[in-house]
């Protein structure tokens, strides 16, 4: 089942266009890791697709509808949750007040508050620091309570921006075993733009390659990984 659909979506800033007619499909609990040098359009792509950008041609369908004039505090209502690049943590705040803040929307407390323990079991150094502030968190921690913090929604797609950027290996190849958990327990969807094509490439079911705001090229991880002349010619490795 196709859970998101993107047709000839065009998007950019002001007059300057970033996205050019990009086609994209994400199967319904897989992991699709978008890759491709800096400045292909990858986080523009999650922008638009978050209403954060707005498009300027094309359709987004999640679900069966067309997200198309949907608010964009509507989107985690409906199942979507974004995690941008930079890791954003509130530093002023707790550990718990930062989980709590993706829960405020929601009206069943209770599985809110279910919604933080599983989190805390998911990342047991958030559980040992939930009275810490934010900016007392190592990078790997901030990352994770920012992931963390989106999971609180119950999403049924996450979309995930750079969550490598500036982490040790370890921490990383946590965060990637992390995911595919996720995917494989709970039938998570992810969209996942890195730069780290080796472990994006390691835990994805699909790779989506992109340059200069096109979709160049769409085809299995396991492919995309094994093959070095398409590594080569695609991702310059």
């Amino acid at each position: 089942m196709t859970l998101l659909e993107v047709k000839d979506l065009s998007s950019g800033y002001g007059a300057v266009p970033v996205l050019r007619d990009v086609n994209l499909t994400v199967p319904q609990g897989t992991i699709t890791a978008v890759l491709g040098a800096n400045g292909a359009g990858k986080t523009t792509l999650l922008r638009t697709l978050t209403g954060l950008v707005k498009p300027t041609g094309g359709s987004v369908t999640y679900n069966g509808t067309d997200l198309r004039g949907c608010k964009v505090e509507q989107y985690v209502q409906r199942g979507i949750a974004h995690v941008p690049e930079g890791r954003g943590v509130v530093a002023e705040l707790t550990v718990e007040e930062n989980l709590r803040l993706g829960g405020l929307w929601r009206k069943d407390k209770a599985d809110a508050k279910k919604a933080t323990d599983e989190v805390y079991e998911l990342f047991e150094p958030l559980a040992r620091r939930r009275r810490h502030l934010g900016h007392q968190l190592s990078g790997g921690e901030r990352q994770m309570l920012a992931v963390g913090r989106a999971l609180i929604a119950r999403p049924e797609l996450l979309l995930l921006d750079e969550p490598s950027l500036g982490l040790a290996p370890k921490v990383t190849a946590q965060i990637m075993a992390l995911l595919r958990r996720l995917r494989d327990s709970t039938g998570l969807t992810v969209l996942l733009v890195e730069q780290n094509v080796r472990s994006a490439l390691s835990i994805a079911d699909q790779g989506v390659v992109m340059s200069l705001g096109r979709v160049v090229m769409t085809t299995d991880a396991d492919r995309l990984r094994d093959d070095e002349s398409l590594r080569h010619a695609y991702l310059g490795f």
